[in-house]
């Protein structure tokens, strides 16, 4: 769900914590400039439910826990602050000084793509979250087909592995979750071309 579809103008932190607060419209804030999100399809919504009612069953008991989209994160090399469509924290959470509610250490961060917004999340959002210290794997769900690609770190570097049959499963390891494609596509509708 996260975009940066269209440019409002340059603000401060303080006025972007106004905006986020009085506009009831999420927004990605980056270098000064605020972006306002974009509404979500149905095969959207239903992935990202899906995936994280999967996580979070097998999460019960465990000191990890999965978040929705309300719970904003801060890339603090980047000074990016944004809306992960699915976040899983390990431990207690870090928190960013200001705004309060914005925490700073997931352990797995999930996107499912959109048609407007899947060149941002591949490119310069992947390579953003891939920055943050304590990210371990990063998955990408594409919506208008069976697709899921993991990012998984391996010390300095990154391993990429895909999955495109509903057969396959995605394991996480950092967190101990495996998410069947079979599972998570299952109520996903894909238009006829």
């Amino acid at each position: 769900m996260s975009a940066l579809p269209e440019q409002e103008h340059h603000i401060s932190l303080d006025e972007y914590i106004e905006l986020e607060e009085s506009s009831g419209i999420k927004h990605e804030y980056f270098q000064g400039e605020a972006f306002a999100m974009t509404g979500a399809s149905e095969n959207h919504n239903l992935l990202v439910m899906d995936v994280g009612r999967h996580i979070g069953n097998q999460l019960a008991g465990k000191s990890c826990r999965p978040y929705p989209s309300d719970f904003r994160l801060k890339i603090e090399a980047m000074n990016l602050y944004t809306y992960p469509d699915l976040s899983v924290i390990c431990g207690e959470t870090q928190k960013a000084v200001k705004p309060r509610e914005t925490f700073l250490n997931p352990t797995v961060l999930i996107e499912v793509l959109s048609e407007s917004t899947e060149a941002y999340d591949r490119g310069k959002k992947s390579e953003f979250y891939r920055s943050i210290p304590s990210l371990q794997e990063y998955l990408l769900i594409a919506q208008d087909r069976v697709h899921v690609e993991q990012y998984r770190r391996q010390g300095a570097a990154w391993l990429f592995t895909e999955y495109s049959a509903l057969e396959d499963a995605v394991v996480l390891t950092s967190i101990g979750c495996t998410l069947s494609l079979a599972a998570i596509y299952e109520r996903v509708q894909f238009d006829a071309e």
